[in-house]
């Protein structure tokens, strides 16, 4: 029987830390304690991870499935890294493998939301507003089942609410084909309600009092 090998160091990746340098420093000090996996792959994908040398990582660990498909670990790695590799089609596809493996995965449903958040707010993107709008209905879905899981991680109100401030701004455009005043105005309060809860952790937070302030501008500025 392998051994699994989702230990310490690894659950600082699963724990969906936004700084992927923060996570890379937790895995490397730990790493010693890390037991090997059976399958080359993953092994030399871990490594990779602790390089960070995402794009390595991610066709080390690619080559692992369809042997490892079935392990939401090895399927959450993949992911973490095609997502730092700025694939974020496909890390929302192998997320969703890991979700349907392992239901309550805080971290895949996070970096799932964060992938489709970054698909709908990239620059010179071709998609037109509805598939934006779409993307970041998902990423607000998808923080909230998180948010279920772990309702104190004060990471996940904040990312929702920048998606529910960036669904403000993509519905509450003057002549947007997609403009609707009450959306936004929705959007924008349920933004300040979620960065009002950041506050409720970390009331001396400047970024996100002036996060507050900026939503509530938009909100009363829609026209």
């Amino acid at each position: 029987m392998k051994r699994r090998f989702l230990s310490n160091p690894w659950r600082a990746v699963k724990l969906g830390l936004a700084s992927a340098t923060i996570a890379l420093f937790t895995l490397t000090v730990q790493a010693q304690e890390q037991a090997q996996h059976s399958n080359p792959n993953v092994r030399l994908g871990q490594k990779a991870l602790l390089d960070g040398d995402f794009k390595s990582a991610a066709s080390h660990l690619q080559k692992a499935l369809p042997a490892e498909a079935n392990d939401p670990d090895v399927q959450y790695l993949l992911g973490y890294s095609q997502f730092h590799n700025g694939d974020y089609n496909k890390a929302i596809e192998t997320f969703k493998k890991v979700i349907s493996l392992d239901t309550k995965h805080t971290s895949a449903y996070y970096y799932k939301g964060k992938a489709s958040s970054n698909l709908a707010i990239a620059s010179g993107s071709k998609l037109d507003n509805a598939a934006k709008e779409q993307l970041l209905k998902t990423a607000i879905e998808d923080y909230s089942k998180a948010v279920s899981i772990t309702p104190n991680d004060a990471k996940l109100y904040q990312n929702r609410a920048i998606a529910y401030r960036d669904l403000g701004i993509l519905t509450g455009t003057t002549g947007a084909a997609n403009y609707n005043k009450a959306k936004a105005t929705d959007a924008y309060n349920k933004a300040v309600a979620d960065y009002e809860k950041v506050l409720s952790y970390d009331a001396s937070r400047k970024d996100i009092q002036t996060e507050v302030k900026k939503a509530k501008v938009y909100r009363d500025n829609l026209k």
